[in-house]
């Protein structure tokens, strides 16, 4: 293993003692390559990848992307950083990604990092190759404040995916809908995993519910990996918390729900299990998951009526990878990383170009509808996210009910049904 792990270093010394060229400049049948560096191993990772790929198949089949007077096919190339896995160092993630740089002269990057710990760090190094990068996984606002900041360093660097603010905007209006619709005494317990983008979400809806006359009985956080949560369901039950709000993307947090039902916890949930975001995961927890409400972030794993085009990457999806793919879409990312190859083929087309200012400049004016919804950038490069999709993209929240569908209950303006009390809360 050490062998091997030495051998992968000397060759990303000798790449890089080549100077890099993204070849701004194409020649007639040259194709356009996109950089997938991404946690392949995550399902957020793995499904946002094969959005990718979904989508790189219908440009090509319809003759590729318009760049001046010639067309050019897309390739796509993905390497796995292993970044949402414990322990895994960020050099090692950022490693990964500047191999793949080097090895396929890339002339962008899409999905990109799942961990915000590891995007931060990898800033520095898209600022350095200087290259075109749609965020479709990690949430932190610290993205948008060092563009903001150093426009000049990080103008590259965009995100097409929900932030950690906006999520925490979303949990709060439905705990307001919560509120409104059942008249609960407002007591919260939060729960998050011990993550940048889940710690930032949980402090803002903390901040959110405190403003809104909510009490906010506890905050706990527990690392990747953990599997035991009956500690803070133990103090919820005693606190008499009325909904307990988990923020988790790990698979093990998937036991927190079923230990909250072994435990019968007279309170509902309402939050983000990773797990309990796909179509299956009424099978998977064996009904468990009734009354739940879980968040999409972004439309199109779950097909909302009110965006027409999430129906149709839902669809789609389906023919392309089976049904069962499809009923395993996660909740976060697939839509965004859809969508980002077509921002960018539209911002090639438009810029005439692969040059990379030239393409940030056409991004800062992208203008489109998307799988997630209407798609515009702002000037910290961060897309905006609300409740009409005819103005914004959009996330859902949903509640799973009998005889296990997800009907979607938030936004009002996308409601597809209303929400309902669960038998076990007080």
């Amino acid at each position: 293993m050490k062998k091997g792990i030495f051998f992968g270093f000397l060759v990303l010394v000798f790449l890089m003692s080549f100077p890099f060229t993204s070849h701004a400049q194409l020649k007639p049948g040259q194709p356009i390559v996109i950089g997938v560096p991404t946690a392949l191993g995550s399902i957020e990772g793995r499904d946002g990848w094969m959005a990718i790929q979904m989508a790189v198949e219908e440009i090509n089949a319809k003759g590729g992307v318009q760049v001046g007077s010639t067309k050019h096919k897309i390739e796509a190339y993905s390497i796995d950083t292993r970044e949402h896995e414990p322990g895994i160092p960020v050099h090692d993630a950022l490693t990964a990604a500047e191999k793949l740089i080097l090895e396929k002269k890339p002339h962008a990057i899409a999905l990109g990092n799942f961990r915000s710990e590891v995007l931060l760090a990898t800033m520095d190094l898209i600022s350095k190759y200087k290259l075109p990068y749609i965020c479709c996984i990690a949430m932190t606002p610290l993205l948008q404040k060092k563009v903001s900041e150093e426009y000049d360093k990080y103008k590259y660097i965009f995100r097409n995916c929900l932030n950690a603010p906006q999520l925490a905007s979303y949990l709060g209006g439905v705990m307001g809908f919560i509120r409104k619709e059942f008249g609960l005494t407002n007591k919260a317990y939060i729960i998050t995993q011990d993550v940048l983008w889940a710690k930032a979400t949980g402090q803002g809806l903390q901040g959110w519910l405190k403003g809104n006359a909510w009490e906010v009985a506890a905050f706990d956080t527990y690392a990747t990996g953990a599997s035991d949560f009956s500690p803070s369901l133990i103090k919820a039950r005693a606190q008499n918390a009325q909904v307990i709000v988990p923020i988790f993307d790990m698979p093990q947090s998937g036991i927190l729900l079923k230990q909250a039902r072994a435990m019968q916890i007279p309170a509902m949930l309402s939050g983000f299990i990773s797990p309990v975001s796909c179509e299956n995961a009424w099978g998977v927890f064996e009904g468990e998951v009734d009354g739940m409400i879980n968040m999409v972030y972004e439309v199109g794993p779950i097909p909302v009526k009110a965006v027409p085009k999430s129906v149709e990457f839902n669809q789609n999806y389906g023919k392309r990878w089976g049904e069962k793919a499809r009923t395993e879409l996660s909740g976060h990312g697939p839509g965004p990383s859809y969508d980002s190859i077509y921002i960018l083929a539209n911002a090639f087309e438009r810029a005439k170009t692969v040059e990379p200012d030239a393409v940030v400049k056409a991004l800062e004016q992208t203008d489109m509808q998307g799988v997630v919804g209407r798609i515009r950038f702002g000037k910290d490069h961060q897309v905006a996210y609300g409740v009409d999709p005819k103005e914004t993209a959009l996330g859902v929240g949903f509640q799973w009910v009998k005889p296990g569908k997800r009907v979607v209950i938030y936004p009002d303006i996308v409601a597809e049904g209303k929400i309902q009390r669960p038998a076990y809360v007080k």
